[in-house]
């Protein structure tokens, strides 16, 4: 029986974060000296709570360790009582005390463990004694130093640690030192280990808890190089006669993939590159596509990334225009709701113009912009300003995703007084989608986008009946929306855990941001699921929100389709409202075309209120029309 780690070994010289010499001498005890039956994840994404292991056998039980490579003599570590009489941790160095007890290992793996019982495990006991909840008894909660010796950690420790049933606390909560480790002592690490069976345990409670240690897609997408066809390559690695390119093609073609190799062989060169955008959350997913590309971590600090009205604020503050663009932005107190769509259209970019040419403006060797059907041209006019002289310049677009309506502002004539010459470079092929999802996207975009605008996704050939998804339309009234989208969201989590999918990969679209906070506040207040979202109705602190936006982080997602665009998924619930008009269905398009293809299977369930879908809905493989429909208040997953 091969044990199950995740990641697997051999990924493991390609982590983001690499083990640290302890947790690679844990992992080592951990994988020659369990049994196989033994689970073994290694920094797992748990709702938020990043344990350095959790050991998982469905027969026997649960264990989660933090290990701390802590050198004793380094520092002097001891602990003292604060005003309010309680223990912390401290050390000292160089004759001056600080506060560690937030790396006190002690509560971290306390929080682990309840967590475990009461969110991600909740049934954990109910199969014991009749009226009884004794799963505690099934979690192990233990703390590592593999550089410390036991005699002197657990003194250290001691004030942290109950003082009731100690002999019984110390089975279920072990601490060890450098003495078990050197010695593969097992028992003394970890002693349930030791266990062949417990009557907590089931299958079924273990695939509660997987779907939260199963590895994401998206971090394990991380660690593989950039893959790039022919075409791409070639556009990837060549530049024009001017230095002027302009790309488009369909979802999922590869548009910012090749503009991130492009930036990622300019940034290996030490050249310096600026790299805009329209949306905010499109920052991380261009940087964590770079970082693939380049050949030093160093590299990175030959890019800068911003949004567009981010450039614009840059460059006024870097030529002392701070407090024009403060007067302008606030419309010398004067500015009304309506003129909010002048200022971000023409004014702000007008003022930014003028202040890129300036002296001491920074300029750069390419700029390269994302998404570009969302920008207007005399946006790409003020960014050609902050180009050096023979510098280079791309713009990748999708005129189908004409999300704001700008993309008709793109005319061949505009495009040659933009420094383009010759014709556009296209990609054709779509190697996000899965066949059956493109096959319903293509028929949307027939149905209901304009023939002019509207670049179809060709699916590659061959790629039939390797990719398999599962499509299903949900129609309801908008009264029902949330209780229905958070009933879908957690029929996605019922999946995860198994074929490479984990909770933290579900991602819940929805351009009615009242919609999507309160399926977010749901979902934290009735089944403590912590969102990633960026719903927040104070406009600071959703920007804030959407700055912070990664596929990386450890919780399930949740945020409109405008912000997801670019971004892509396994596990997707798409909420719509409204299709009345070409900008709302440009965006339904988009976010159809969110779904990423895998060989073991995607998943995209569409919510929708809109009337004039529910005949396109009818004509998925699954479609669905309840009455009303509440959320399983019994749901535990698994």
């Amino acid at each position: 029986m091969k044990r199950i780690i995740h990641p697997p070994l051999d990924a493991h010289n390609r982590l983001r974060q690499p083990l640290t010499a302890g947790e690679q001498a844990v992992l080592s005890i951990f994988d020659q000296c369990l049994s196989p039956g033994w689970e073994i994840y290694i920094q797992p994404h748990l709702n938020g709570l990043r344990p350095d292991f959790v050991l998982l056998n469905p027969q026997v039980g649960i264990a989660v360790f933090e290990v701390k490579d802590w050198n004793l003599d380094a520092m002097r570590y001891f602990w003292t009582k604060d005003r309010n009489g309680v223990e912390t941790l401290w050390a000292e160095r160089d004759g001056k005390a600080f506060c560690i007890q937030a790396d006190n290992p002690i509560p971290k793996v306390r929080l682990y463990r309840q967590e475990i019982y009461e969110l991600y495990c909740p049934r954990l006991g109910y199969n014991s004694r009749p009226g009884r909840c004794d799963g505690w008894g099934a979690i192990t909660a233990g703390v590592i130093f593999p550089f410390a010796a036991g005699s002197r950690v657990e003194p250290l420790l001691a004030p942290f640690l109950p003082k009731r049933d100690e002999e019984d606390y110390a089975r279920y909560a072990p601490i060890s030192g450098t003495e078990a480790v050197a010695a593969a002592d097992l028992r003394r690490i970890f002693p349930e280990s030791q266990r062949a069976h417990s009557r907590l345990m089931t299958n079924a409670l273990a695939d509660d808890l997987r779907g939260w240690l199963v590895e994401p897609d998206f971090s394990s997408t991380q660690r593989e190089p950039l893959m790039l066809d022919r075409r791409q390559r070639s556009l990837a690695e060549t530049r024009t006669e001017t230095g002027y390119r302009r790309i488009k093609g369909p979802a999922g073609s590869g548009k910012s993939l090749v503009l991130a190799a492009r930036a990622a062989r300019l940034m290996n060169e030490g050249k310096q590159v600026l790299v805009v955008t329209f949306n905010i959350t499109l920052w991380h997913y261009l940087r964590d596509l770079m970082v693939r590309g380049i050949d030093s971590p160093q590299r990175m600090n030959n890019v800068c990334l911003m949004h567009f009205h981010y450039w614009c604020k840059h460059v006024c503050y870097e030529a002392g225009w701070d407090a024009r663009y403060h007067h302008l932005v606030r419309g010398g107190g004067r500015i009304v709701p309506g003129q909010r769509q002048v200022l971000l259209d023409d004014e702000i970019p007008a003022l930014a113009s003028e202040a890129v040419e300036q002296p001491g403006a920074t300029k750069y060797d390419a700029i390269l912009v994302d998404e570009g059907q969302d920008f207007h041209p005399h946006w790409w006019s003020a960014l050609r300003k902050a180009l050096v002289p023979g510098g280079e310049m791309m713009l990748v677009a999708d005129a189908t995703q004409d999300v704001y309506g700008t993309a008709k502002a793109w005319t061949d004539e505009v495009m040659q007084g933009a420094g383009f010459r010759g014709g556009w470079a296209q990609l054709d092929v779509s190697y996000r989608l899965p066949p059956a999802a493109l096959k319903m996207a293509r028929e949307f975009a027939q149905r209901f986008l304009p023939a002019e605008t509207a670049q179809l996704p060709e699916s590659e050939q061959g790629d039939l009946n390797l990719y398999p998804c599962t499509l299903r339309w949900v129609q309801c009234d908008k009264a029902d929306a949330t209780s229905v989208c958070a009933d879908e969201f957690l029929a996605l989590m019922r999946l995860t855990g198994r074929n490479g999918l984990a909770n933290a990969d579900i991602t819940l679209l929805s351009e009615a941001t009242s919609v999507g906070a309160k399926v977010s506040q749901l979902l934290e207040d009735r089944f403590r699921i912590r969102t990633l979202n960026t719903f927040s109705a104070d406009n600071i602190e959703q920007r804030r929100q959407k700055m912070g936006f990664f596929m990386g982080d450890a919780r399930v997602k949740a945020t409109t389709l405008h912000s997801f665009k670019g971004w892509e998924t396994r596990l997707l619930v798409i909420y719509v409202d409204a299709a009345a008009d070409p900008k709302a269905l440009a965006l339904v398009y988009a976010g159809l075309t969110r779904l990423k293809r895998h060989t073991e299977g995607s998943w995209l369930t569409v919510v929708c209120s809109a009337r004039e879908l529910e005949a396109f809905g009818q004509t998925w493989p699954s479609y669905a029309r309840p009455a009303v429909r509440r959320v399983n208040p019994g749901f535990g997953g698994g």
